[in-house]
């Protein structure tokens, strides 16, 4: 195998379309909303290109105990009155910088051939401590860029996320400037902690907005659900051990024994 191949499994007319990336990071944010995405507009979705890479970990997948080589996937997607999309999805990132680079410039390469001229890499930034309320971090390739995205309700914070946009979303924006894609990632909040189907929600409704399709949430509720019984959980063990910590007896409670 070469270090990089594109497989063209099918192909696909797209009007106007927009390339949303979703890859594994901070709370598997991107991962579930493209995830979530393709669920629901499964209908309208093909898969049109696969990409091999000796830059991804050296494993497989199974499914019904068939493996599968790792790989990116892009999918195609025709929205009913509203802008096709190509969606790039998989379960990892490069495990080198050149790699991140390598594979950043295929996926736009595929892009400029299906006649992309946006792209959305979606993701989550960490804020540490579980939130309630999932505020939408952006960033862009372009100063005119950020009136729309305001308006739709996303944040823009000096300075954060702390360190900038690393992997494959960073590079969206960065290459993608470039090359003369106009570029934005969408960051929802999560305590970066456990998966985050809230903050997926939460950076899906905006690309809704931004993009004028309608989702429903049904299947990604349910998950958040699990993972708030998860969190309730967790929560109670460290309370329980707070308070066997102030229940054990200092130096001090010791001299006032025997």
């Amino acid at each position: 195998m070469d270090e990089l191949e594109i497989d063209a499994v099918a192909e696909a007319d797209l009007t106007d379309p927009v390339l949303v990336e979703g890859l594994p990071g901070v709370g598997h944010v991107g991962s579930l909303a493209v995830e979530h995405l393709l669920e629901e507009l499964e209908g309208d979705s093909t898969l049109v290109r696969r990409v091999y890479s000796e830059e991804f970990p050296p494993q497989v997948s199974l499914e019904d105990g068939v493996a599968e080589l790792t790989c990116a996937e892009l999918h195609a997607v025709s929205v009913p009155d509203g802008r096709d999309l190509l969606v790039l999805t998989g379960d990892h990132q490069a495990q080198t910088n050149e790699g991140h680079y390598t594979l950043t410039n295929a996926f736009l390469d595929i892009a400029e051939e299906f006649g992309v001229s946006e792209v959305y890499a979606l993701g989550g930034v960490p804020t540490g401590e579980l939130i309630d309320e999932y505020a939408v971090i952006g960033a862009v390739s372009d100063e005119s860029l950020l009136e729309e995205l305001e308006d739709a309700g996303v944040e823009f914070r000096e300075d954060e996320p702390a360190g900038g946009i690393v992997g494959v979303s960073g590079l969206l924006l960065g290459l993608g400037e470039r090359r003369g894609f106009d570029a934005a990632c969408l960051m929802g909040e999560t305590s970066g902690y456990l998966v985050d189907p809230k903050s997926a929600r939460a950076v899906l409704e905006v690309l809704e907005e931004l993009l004028e399709f309608d989702l429903e949430y049904d299947s990604l509720d349910e998950r958040a659900d699990e993972m708030e019984d998860v969190i309730g959980k967790i929560q109670e063990m460290e309370q329980q051990q707070q308070q066997q910590q102030m229940d054990v007896p200092t130096d001090e409670d010791l001299r006032y024994i025997g």
